[in-house]
C-alpha cells in the first residue's frame, strides 16, 4: 500500500507538473549559484537536475561564484580581500588567485556536466557545455580616491555569441571574470554578471540559489515581492547576508530591466529548483515587476479556466449549473484572481437598476487557495463596483454556504425582498436561501 501510495503521489505531481513542462520548453533561464555550492555533496544533485531542466527544452545559462575558492588561495598567501566602501579591491596577487579558482572550477562543472555512469540519472546523456569570453568588461577605476584596481564592472555582453550556443544545444558556462578591449582581466560580481546576461539575453527566469531559503521577514519567508518594494525592505533589513543582500538587488534591477521573474531559492534543499519551478507555490522568494496575482474583470479566454473552477461546485450542488454559452454571453459579468496565469477564485455581479440591488452569484475559490481572503477580496471589489454603479445592496442566494456570507454582514431575507425580475426566476426546488447586505 505505502507504494501504490508513492506512486499515486509520483502520478498526481506529474501531472500538476505537466503545464509548467509546456510553459518552460523552449524560455531561457538564468541560474546564478556561489562557489559555496560547487563543494557541496549536494552539488551532483544540482547538475542532474539542470541536466533534466535541459532534457526539457529550457535554455540555460549557468553563472558561478568562486568567492570561498578564492579566499582559500588567499588565505595560503596570506593575503585577504581588502574592501572598501562595501566594494573589493582586487590587487594583483588577488586577481591571480581569482584567476586560478576559476579556472579550477571551470574544470569541476565540466567534469559533473559529462559524468555519464549507468546507475546515475545522467546515464546515456550528452550535455555540452560551452564557455567563453562573453562578457565585455571595464575597471571600476578611482572612487572617492580609492583605487578599486583589477575590480572590474560589466561594460556589456556578447549576447549574439550566447544565443548561438543556446541554439546548437549547449547549456553556457560564465563565469565572474570580464574582458576588456585590450587584454585586460577584470574580477566581476556574479551577481551583477547574472543580472546583465539575463538582461542581454531577455531572460524568461534568473534564478539565484542562495545560503538562505530566500528572503525572510521576522523569521517568516516572504514569498512574493514587488521589485519597487525592494529597496525599501534592503533599507530595513541593513544586515541580511552579502548573497541574499546583492541577488534582492541585482534581482529588481533585473525585473525593472524586462526580466519576467526572479527566483531565489536556498541551495541547500534537494531538489528545491525543481519545486520552485513545477509547483504552483514554489518554495522561494519570487521577485516580479508586476503583482504576481491581480484581481480584473473576466475576459472571453477566460472562460475555459472559470468553467474548469467551477465544475467541482457545480456538481456538488453548492453552484447552479452554468453552460459554456451562457457564460460566454454573461462573461463581463465576472470578476477573478489570476495567479500566474492560473484562475484561482471569481465571482459575478448581475445588477437590478430598477431596484438598486445587485446578484452576487457564483462565488467560487480554488480548494488549495481557500482560508487565505480570496473570497473576502472579491466580495470587497464587488461591493466596491456596486456602489459605483448606484446600486445600495447585494443580495445572495445559496444552499450550502449560509454561515459565510453571515459572518460577513448579511442578513437574512425573504424572497418577497429580492426585485420582481429575479423572483420570477427563483427555483423552488433547489430551495436556496436569501441573504441581503447593504453596499
Amino acid at each position: 500500500m505505502e507504494d501504490l501510495g508513492r506512486r499515486d503521489g509520483f502520478v498526481r505531481w506529474l501531472r500538476h507538473a505537466t503545464p509548467y513542462v509546456h510553459a518552460h520548453r523552449g524560455r531561457t533561464f538564468v541560474i546564478s549559484f556561489g562557489g559555496e555550492v560547487i563543494e557541496e555533496d549536494c552539488f551532483g544533485d544540482l547538475v542532474h537536475d539542470l541536466a533534466m531542466l535541459h532534457g526539457l527544452g529550457i535554455r540555460l545559462v549557468l553563472v558561478h561564484g568562486a568567492r570561498p575558492q578564492i579566499e582559500a588561495r588567499l588565505a595560503r598567501r596570506q593575503r585577504d580581500f581588502r574592501y572598501a566602501k562595501g566594494l573589493r579591491i582586487t590587487d594583483a596577487v588577488a586577481l591571480a588567485c581569482v584567476k586560478e579558482a576559476i579556472g579550477v572550477l571551470r574544470v569541476e562543472i565540466e567534469a559533473k556536466f559529462s559524468q555519464g555512469l549507468a546507475p546515475s540519472p545522467m546515464a546515456g546523456v550528452r550535455i555540452p557545455l560551452a564557455s567563453g569570453n562573453f562578457v565585455i568588461a571595464k575597471p571600476l577605476g578611482v572612487l572617492e580616491g580609492i583605487d578599486y584596481q583589477h575590480t572590474g564592472t560589466v561594460r556589456r555582453i556578447d549576447h549574439s555569441a550566447i544565443r548561438q550556443r543556446l541554439d546548437a544545444g549547449a547549456i553556457v558556462l560564465i563565469s565572474p571574470l570580464g574582458y576588456s578591449p585590450t587584454g585586460e582581466v577584470f574580477n566581476l560580481s556574479a551577481a551583477e554578471v547574472a543580472r546583465t546576461v539575463a538582461i542581454a539575453l531577455r531572460a524568461d527566469k534568473l534564478i539565484f540559489l542562495l545560503e538562505e531559503p530566500g528572503f525572510l521577514e521576522k523569521g517568516q519567508l516572504v514569498s512574493h515581492l514587488l521589485s519597487r518594494e525592494v529597496p525599501h525592505r534592503l533599507e530595513a533589513a541593513p544586515e541580511l547576508p552579502e548573497d541574499l543582500h546583492q541577488a534582492l538587488k541585482e534581482g529588481a534591477a533585473a525585473c525593472d530591466e524586462g526580466v519576467d521573474r526572479v527566483h531565489l531559492i536556498s541551495s541547500h534543499q534537494d531538489g528545491a529548483l525543481l519545486r520552485e519551478l513545477f509547483t504552483r507555490e514554489g518554495i522561494g522568494t519570487l521577485i516580479a515587476a508586476t503583482p504576481f496575482e491581480t484581481l480584473r474583470q473576466a475576459q472571453i479566454e477566460d472562460v475555459g479556466g472559470i468553467l474548469e473552477l467551477i465544475a467541482p461546485l457545480e456538481a456538488s450542488g453548492i453552484l447552479v449549473r452554468r453552460s459554456r454559452e451562457r457564460l460566454e454571453m454573461e462573461i463581463q459579468r465576472f470578476f477573478l484572481l489570476e495567479r500566474d496565469g492560473l484562475i484561482i477564485a471569481c465571482a459575478a455581479l448581475y445588477p437590478y437598476p430598477q431596484d438598486r440591488m445587485g446578484e452576487l452569484a457564483c462565488l467560487a475559490v480554488h480548494p488549495e487557495y481557500r482560508g487565505q481572503g480570496r473570497g473576502d477580496r472579491l466580495l470587497a471589489h464587488l461591493l466596491q463596483v456596486a456602489r459605483q454603479q448606484g446600486l445600495t445592496a447585494l443580495f445572495v442566494l445559496t444552499t450550502q454556504t449560509a454561515h459565510w456570507f453571515l459572518e460577513r454582514g448579511f442578513r437574512a431575507a425573504r424572497l418577497e425582498d429580492l426585485p420582481m425580475e429575479k423572483r420570477s426566476l427563483y427555483n423552488f426546488q433547489r430551495n436556496a436561501k436569501v441573504f441581503i447586505k447593504a453596499c
